[in-house]
């Protein structure tokens, strides 16, 4: 029985020593080098903190390089779990994470002093390359070892929090097990999977391309934030690095459609194209279709509170722009279902909040038990034994092949002018207009306003496109031209800064 992700990289440094498991534009290492490091700053937390410290956060800098890698392992050789937190952050943030953690240790590089001494941290800052120099001492890795069990946490990613406050997501090993193992069943991973990672530590993208990895046996390069502004330059990396499976957010999609990135020169090793994050527009998905006909393409849906995924749909037909993708099936471990209140749902085309049970929930927000409680709650329709349910606030139906479709979020629900309206479908409907490169609602007063991205504005010709899409009723109030919409750090739409500007303007 494997309780442990450590398992999975010390069997393939076992059999695969010298192939490279990670690597950024400086640095590559093998599982053999990468496997070492990480005992070494593991053995490091320990002497540091003393053995008995256990189970606690450990909070580590991170940038788009191997490093924070190393750190992540070494944590959990120290029989701790790791908090990703991204240098480039306002310092506030920072501080309300550190503070929702009281968090004692923190890991960071000597170039970070200067960041230090602003951030006033007054735990214990424990420095890469100090610990790197620790020897292994694989009794006290043992002894950590033999006290540990699956349902210890992982990691924590931090989300953004109603009240302002980040909530820390708790994850423990048996739920990413589950999720490679579900991985490597449903897309036929192996060690010659070659992963190239788009997304910032930080966001549980990234988890599916780190255990992936080492679950396959296989390598994974960190691919350079710049070059997605440049897609000449990003193909030529794909290429370079013979890049052949990508799991990445629909946003980093999107930029290559906008920019017709595959005009002069197409990435020759792309097998399986894996999308996540957002809806994607069908309008992009074909692009991509048209020039790898022969790959594997999914659109994966879930919230990082159960652990990253638990559906898919493996696109299997050719889709108008006008269609909706499904968002699919559960994987084999996991059950999904809609709940109307407390009520099931079945009926093809009947809308229902979307709701998951199985190893794939997270244990909880960190710190935070009010919060815990309202997501993770017992299931309504079991009374006899405790069963716990996370609540995504995700409004979805089936279609008449019994396939899950995402309708919008539950409080993306909107009424207006007597109506009830699915934001969502709006978007659906935008998103597949030729004229826009992307667009999202948001509901402000009594305004349904249109936020797009195009070339040049274009408010008439818009309106009378959708008019011949969807009712009078369910026709933006506003629109605001982006040439480019914002986007937050984890590669999506900002809808909480279009939101505030929408707002502030109206203020003025």
């Amino acid at each position: 029985m494997q309780k442990n992700v450590l398992e999975y990289l010390e069997t393939a440094a076992a059999k695969f020593p010298d192939k490279i498991v990670f690597a950024d534009n400086k640095t590559e290492l093998s599982y053999e080098e990468f496997t070492d490091k990480a005992k070494r700053l593991g053995c490091g937390l320990i002497r540091t903190c003393r053995e008995g410290w256990t189970r606690n956060p450990v909070a580590v800098l991170i940038d788009r390089s191997v490093q924070p890698l190393i750190s992540f392992f070494g944590v959990v050789y120290s029989g701790n779990f790791y908090v990703p937190v991204d240098r480039k952050m306002p310092q506030e943030r920072i501080r309300l994470i550190l503070n929702t953690l009281n968090a004692r240790v923190l890991i960071a590089e000597k170039k970070d002093g200067r960041f230090l001494e602003q951030l006033q941290y007054d735990g214990t800052v424990c420095y890469q390359e100090e610990l790197l120099e620790c020897e292994v001492d694989p009794e006290a890795l043992k002894r950590v070892s033999a006290e540990q069990v699956d349902t210890d946490p992982l990691y924590a990613i931090f989300t953004s929090g109603s009240t302002g406050v980040p909530k820390g997501v708790l994850v423990a090993h048996r739920s990413v097990i589950d999720l490679a193992d579900q991985f490597k069943d449903a897309f036929e991973f192996d060690e010659t999977a070659v992963f190239g990672n788009q997304a910032p530590f930080d966001f549980d993208v990234s988890v599916k391309d780190i255990f992936s990895t080492i679950k396959n046996r296989a390598t994974m390069y960190v691919i350079p934030q710049v070059v997605f502004s440049f897609p000449a330059k990003l193909i030529q990396y794909l290429n370079e690095k013979k890049i052949n499976t990508i799991i990445w957010a629909v946003s980093a999609l999107r930029i290559i459609e906008n920019l017709k990135g595959f005009a002069s020169e197409v990435p020759q090793y792309l097998q399986n194209i894996m999308f996540s994050g957002e809806v994607m527009s069908v309008k992009v998905l074909n692009y991509w279709r048209a020039y790898f006909p022969k790959a594997q393409f999914v659109n994966l849906y879930g919230p990082t509170e159960i652990t990253c995924n638990c559906t898919f749909y493996k696109i299997d037909r050719e889709y108008s722009e006008d269609e909706v993708l499904p968002i699919g099936r559960p994987f084999r471990n996991s059950s999904v279902f809609l709940l109307d209140g407390d009520r099931l749902v079945t009926k093809p085309g009947e809308m229902g909040e979307i709701c998951v049970r199985g190893t794939c929930l997270a244990l909880g927000y960190y710190n935070n038990p009010e919060k815990t409680a309202e997501a993770f709650c017992q299931n309504p329709l079991n009374s006899a034994y405790p069963e716990k349910i996370y609540r995504t606030g995700d409004i979805g139906r089936y279609d008449d092949q019994g396939q899950l479709i995402f309708a919008s979020r539950k409080d993306a629900q909107i009424k207006h002018m007597g109506h009830r309206i699915e934001l969502g479908e709006i978007e659906a409907a935008v998103n597949a207009l030729e004229m826009l490169d992307a667009g999202v609602c948001i509901h402000v007063g009594e305004d349904i306003v249109l936020c797009y991205q195009a070339e040049q504005p274009g408010e008439r010709e818009i309106l009378r496109a959708l008019g011949k899409k969807l009712p009078k009723y369910m026709l933006p109030t506003r629109l605001l031209w982006y040439k480019a919409l914002p986007m937050n750090k984890n590669g999506k739409i900002d809808r909480v800064r279009l939101r505030g500007e929408i707002e502030s303007n109206d203020i003025k």
